[in-house]
């Protein structure tokens, strides 16, 4: 392996057993949002779900990611990528938002991942339900739209919800009808269950979001769907957001709205490693609810899912160094 900044790695586990110390994502050491002159990669707790419609709890997500996430070692063994010899990452905490308002919480997450691009650090996040990534993709759109992979049960594009609340199924919508988002590089993969009406879908026909159902998914096999999604989003910048109900309840029950009929891990984590080499300028994962995770696997999966998306982060920045 190249030589690797040491003061970023992970806390080995014959160092400090995994289950003691203060948790941090995947062992990371904890730097302050002002101390990014030496980060590559920052990972990001957004600890906030009051824009849930059905059952809360992704506000409790970041922490027990964390938790979970001690488990994470050093190598990718399917990919061979070790991100953090790649790549200097730090958890930064969470962004400090305002449980009972949406309005405010959404300008400080915009003002906090401002401040995360102007420093030039790629943001992971944990959620938090889904509505985050509507500030999130404010603040890293400021240049221009961003294409996007997004990965779920729902597409997360109906109008606001009681004629007039902006909730965790409204996100993408809002970003494309802002111009955050250029409708014609969204591909949203495993998208499933029943519909309110089927607006999103009309919306999404309307400006040209490909969307491709869990059955699709499954008859065509996960590398054709993804050489189609890369085909469509090109080479130019993208977010990627993962919301965790897009993996079967049975192996991911920890979610406010879990749907039948979904993809399995081992899928999604051939589905993320097949985004390797785009131009991933952000990413999240969604929607883990521990309250509704009595046995933690939900979080376990997400943190592994965490894990590969980190690694795709981690070989975009090395590529990009001079």
């Amino acid at each position: 392996m190249e030589a690797v900044d040491e003061r970023f790695l992970p806390v080995p586990g014959n160092v400090l057993p995994r289950f003691a110390g203060i948790p941090t994502f995947m062992r990371l050491p904890h730097r302050a949002a002002a101390e990014l002159d030496d980060v590559d990669i920052a990972l990001i707790g957004v600890p906030f779900d009051s824009a849930t419609s059905n059952r809360p709890g992704a506000r409790h997500g970041p922490r027990q990611l964390r938790d979970l996430s001690t488990m994470i070692r050093l190598v990718n063994q399917a990919t061979r990528v070790a991100p953090f010899h790649l790549a200097r990452c730090a958890d930064l905490g969470d962004v400090l938002i305002n449980p009972v308002s949406l309005d405010d919480s959404r300008r400080r997450i915009v003002a906090y991942y401002r401040d995360i691009a102007a420093a030039g650090v790629v943001p992971l996040t944990a959620g938090g339900d889904h509505f985050i990534s509507w500030p999130i993709l404010e603040a890293l759109a400021a240049d221009g739209p961003l294409g996007m992979i997004h990965v779920d049960a729902h597409s997360d594009l109906y109008p606001p919800y009681f004629g007039g609340f902006d909730s965790h199924g409204t996100p993408f919508r809002r970003a494309v009808e802002q111009g955050l988002l250029d409708p014609r590089r969204i591909v949203q993969i495993g998208l499933r269950g029943s519909s309110i009406d089927m607006s999103d879908v009309d919306f999404a026909d309307e400006h040209g979001i490909r969307q491709i159902a869990v059955e699709e998914v499954f008859d065509r096999g996960v590398d054709d769907v993804m050489d189609e999604a890369r085909r469509l989003v090109g080479k130019e910048p993208i977010y990627v957001s993962f919301d965790i109900d897009a993996i079967d309840p049975s192996q991911a029950p920890g979610t406010g709205t879990p749907e039948v009929g979904g993809l399995w891990v081992q899928q999604a984590q051939r589905l993320i490693r097949r985004l390797t080499g785009l131009e991933v300028v952000g990413a999240d994962l969604v929607e883990v609810s521990p309250p509704w995770d009595a046995g933690g696997n939900t979080a376990w999966v997400g943190a592994n899912l965490m894990f590969e998306l980190l690694c795709v982060l981690a070989d975009g920045v090395h590529r990009r160094r001079p």
